[in-house]
């Protein structure tokens, strides 16, 4: 028997297009942020999100009704959307921002999943994202969106079971002392953590597939959120070039060396 309209599940998945986690990150001339002329890919923690979506359709086969991927950035960005959908997502929604612009704050991000969350008629059991991205190092939009949504919330996740009959999933996520599993009810904000599982590479008949799946654009005017950005980044700058040790050949050579930087014992 096929489950009734009522446990099936409806996942959507954020994903940011950022710099390639390989790319060597250089301050631009301005000191006003990083050279964004390098290659992008999608953040490496959504991956981990998308591929956890995927398998939980695996295990769950029907009771997973759709997987959406949604991203927020510029034009460029749709390309991040091409790679989750030929990773098993069924569709997209690309909120699209003006390619100069700064990029959204966690806030407008998480305002804007809520609308965007809002408007989906089917509605959202399941919300999976990674836990941070790699270039603001925030790790804010999971749970600011559970605390404007209201829903239940679960971050660093390493393991996830998902109840369609309870509706509800047990988690178990990392803490400094080891690992903490508590149980949460849907609708359900989750952050994935690095050890959650490894993502597929997209084999060429699903790159070809995801061609032809839907890609809905909208505008953050669309979705009644303002993006732009409230803090101000003053400077950028690189961190100070260390220099090369030095050997010696004894300890009271040492000490002189030492005496001549300027470093005395302390009494």
């Amino acid at each position: 028997m096929r489950p009734s309209a009522v446990r099936l599940l409806n996942v959507l998945v954020p994903i940011k297009r950022t710099i390639d986690y390989a790319v060597k990150i250089r301050v631009n001339p301005q000191q006003t942020g990083v050279d964004t002329n390098v290659k992008h890919s999608m953040n490496p923690f959504d991956e981990i999100a998308v591929e956890e979506a995927v398998r939980l359709r695996e295990k769950l086969k029907d009771a997973v009704k759709s997987i959406k991927v949604i991203t927020i950035g510029p034009p460029k960005a749709s390309e991040t959307l091409r790679t989750a959908l030929a990773m098993g997502a069924d569709a997209g929604i690309h909120v699209e921002v003006p390619e100069a612009s700064p990029s959204p704050e966690p806030l407008g991000v998480a305002k804007a999943l809520q609308a965007v969350i809002k408007r989906e008629k089917e509605g959202v059991d399941l919300v999976i994202l990674g836990k941070q991205a790699i270039d603001d190092d925030a790790g804010q939009t999971g749970q600011m969106l559970a605390g404007l949504m209201g829903w239940s919330q679960a971050t660093f996740a390493s393991k996830i079971v998902v109840d369609t009959e309870k509706k509800e999933a047990s988690v178990t996520r990392e803490i400094d002392g080891g690992l903490e599993e508590i149980r949460c009810r849907l609708p359900l904000v989750l952050t994935t953590d690095l050890r959650l599982n490894e993502p597929r590479y997209a084999s060429l008949p699903n790159i070809m597939k995801a061609k032809k799946k839907p890609i809905e654009k909208l505008s953050a005017s669309d979705l009644g959120v303002d993006l732009t950005p409230i803090l101000e980044t003053l400077k950028v700058t690189e961190p100070p070039k260390r220099t090369g040790g030095q050997k010696v050949e004894s300890v009271d050579e040492l000490v002189q060396k030492l005496k001549d930087a300027g470093i005395t014992a302390v009494a």
